[in-house]
C-alpha cells in the first residue's frame, strides 16, 4: 500500500510523531480553514513550524523530512502516498516545497536569504510553505543569522525542516535548536535494509544481505553497492590498502591511488550536470549569435560564466570530498574487524569477503595495533572534515597505518 513514508527504513517512533504531527496540522485546515503552528517547541506532541532531523549517516534524515513535507501536503493529512500532494512533493516537484541541498561545501547567507524570502509567500496550494534544508550543518555563520531571524519570527504558514547529524553546537547553533523540535533517528539494523533493497529494489536476498552489512546500514550505499559493479570495485581497491602497506613508498601510493580514485568518481559524478548547466547557460547568453549585438552580448557573458565555473567547482570539491570519505568509512570498518576479531567480541564483521585478512591482523597487531589504525582513519576524517588538504591527511594516514 503506498506510504510517503514507507522509504523511512527502522524510524518507527519517528514516524508516529510525524504522522501525530501532520494529522494535528490537518486537523486545524479542516476546522478553521487556516494553518496554526505554535511557536518554538511542543512539548505535547503537536505541530510546531520548525524541525530538526537527526542522526548518523545513512539513518533517513532527508528521507524523513521529504516524508514529512509529503503528509503536511497531503489532502488527506495522513501521507498517503497516492494524491498530488504527495506525489509531487516525493517527486521534488510541488510548488511550496523547497529543498536545498548544498551543492559546494557550505549554504551561503545571499541563497538562505533569498530562501527565507521566498518561504514568507502565501503557498499556492491553500496549505503549507515547507522549506527543507539538507545539512544544515554546513551553513555558514550569516547564513545560520538569516535563517535564524525567520525561525524566530516565522510566517504563519511556512514550516522548516533542518537536517544535521545531531544538535551539538559545531553542527547546529544553539539558538536555531532552541526554536526546534528535534526528531532523533538511529542507524537502522542491516537486517530492515536488506529486506527493504529485497522487496522495493527487486536485488536477492543474499546480495541485500552483504551489502547491508557491508555499508552498515546505509540504504543509500548500500543500493549503489549492489547495482553498480564499478563501486564494488573501488571498494575492493579500498580494502585492498592494509596488504599494500609494505613500506613508505607503497603508503605514498596507496595514498595518491585513494585520492586518484576518489577524483576520477567525483569527475565522473558531476560531468553530466557541468556541461548541460554550461550549455544551458550559455544557449540563454545568446551563444552562437550573429547579429550586430552578439559581440557585446558575449563579452557581458564571461562574467556569468565565471560564476558558474566556481559554482561547479566548488561542487566538485564536496564531491570529491565526499567519495573520499566513503571510502573512508569502509577502511575503519575493516579496522574495527580486526579490533573486534582482537578482543574476541562476539560480532558478526561488516567486511565478510575480508574477514580473513582482518582476522589475520588481528593476530599481527593484537588489539592495541588494531586500535591505534582505527584511530588513524577516523583521525583522517576529521581533519579533512576541518578543511586540511585529503591529499596531505590522507598520506598522513597510511603512514600511521604502516607504522601502526
Amino acid at each position: 500500500m503506498p506510504d510517503a513514508f514507507a522509504d523511512l527504513v527502522g524510524q518507527d517512533e519517528a514516524v508516529e510523531t510525524l504522522r501525530r504531527a501532520a494529522a494535528a496540522a490537518a486537523a486545524v485546515l479542516r476546522a478553521t480553514g487556516e494553518p496554526e503552528v505554535a511557536g518554538g517547541t511542543d512539548p505535547g506532541g503537536g505541530m510546531t513550524h520548525a524541525w530538526i532531523f537527526t542522526g548518523p549517516p545513512g539513518s533517513g534524515r532527508s528521507v524523513a523530512a521529504r516524508a514529512f513535507a509529503a503528509a503536511l501536503q497531503c489532502v488527506h493529512g495522513t501521507g498517503c502516498g497516492e494524491c498530488p500532494g504527495c506525489h509531487t512533493t516525493l517527486a521534488g516537484t510541488h510548488a511550496d516545497v523547497r529543498l536545498v541541498v548544498p551543492e559546494g561545501l557550505s549554504i551561503g547567507v545571499n541563497e538562505m536569504r533569498a530562501l527565507v524570502l521566498r518561504a514568507a509567500s502565501t503557498p499556492s496550494g491553500g496549505r503549507w510553505q515547507v522549506v527543507i534544508i539538507e545539512d544544515a550543518d554546513r551553513l555558514t555563520e550569516a547564513a545560520g543569522n538569516a535563517l535564524l531571524k525567520a525561525v524566530e519570527e516565522p510566517p504563519p504558514r511556512t514550516v522548516f525542516l533542518l537536517c544535521a547529524p545531531s544538535t551539538h553546537p559545531d553542527d547546529i547553533s544553539v539558538t536555531i535548536r532552541s526554536r526546534c523540535r528535534v526528531v532523533p533517528l538511529r542507524q537502522p539494523a542491516a537486517e530492515a535494509v536488506a529486506d527493504v533493497l529485497v522487496r522495493r529494489d527487486g536485488i536477492s536476498p543474499e546480495v541485500a544481505r552483504w551489502t547491508a552489512a557491508a555499508t552498515q546500514g546505509h540504504v543509500g550505499r548500500a543500493r549503489r553497492l549492489a547495482r553498480d559493479p564499478q563501486a564494488r570495485a573501488r571498494r575492493e581497491a579500498v580494502l585492498a590498502v592494509p596488504r599494500r602497506l609494505t613500506g613508505v613508498g607503497a603508503a605514498f601510493d596507496a595514498a595518491s591511488a585513494l585520492i586518484e580514485a576518489a577524483e576520477a568518481e567525483a569527475e565522473a559524478s558531476v560531468a553530466e550536470v557541468d556541461a548541460a548547466e554550461r550549455a544551458a547557460l550559455e544557449m540563454a547568453l545568446g551563444a552562437g549569435g550573429t547579429g550586430r549585438g552578439a559581440a557585446s552580448a558575449a563579452r557581458g557573458t564571461a562574467g556569468q560564466l565565471k560564476d558558474l565555473e566556481r559554482r561547479q567547482k566548488s561542487r566538485a570539491t564536496r564531491a570529491q570530498r565526499d567519495a573520499l570519505d566513503r571510502a573512508l568509512v569502509d577502511l575503519a570498518a575493516f579496522y574495527r574487524d580486526a579490533l573486534t576479531m582482537a578482543l574476541g567480541a562476539q560480532v558478526s564483521p561488516v567486511h565478510l569477503d575480508t574477514a580473513e585478512l582482518a582476522e589475520a591482523g588481528a593476530r599481527s597487531w593484537q588489539a592495541e595495533g588494531a586500535l591505534r589504525r582505527l584511530e588513524a582513519v577516523l583521525t583522517c576524517r576529521a581533519a579533512i572534515d576541518a578543511n586540511v588538504k585529503p591529499r596531505i591527511a590522507v598520506e598522513a594516514m597510511m603512514l600511521a597505518l604502516w607504522k601502526g
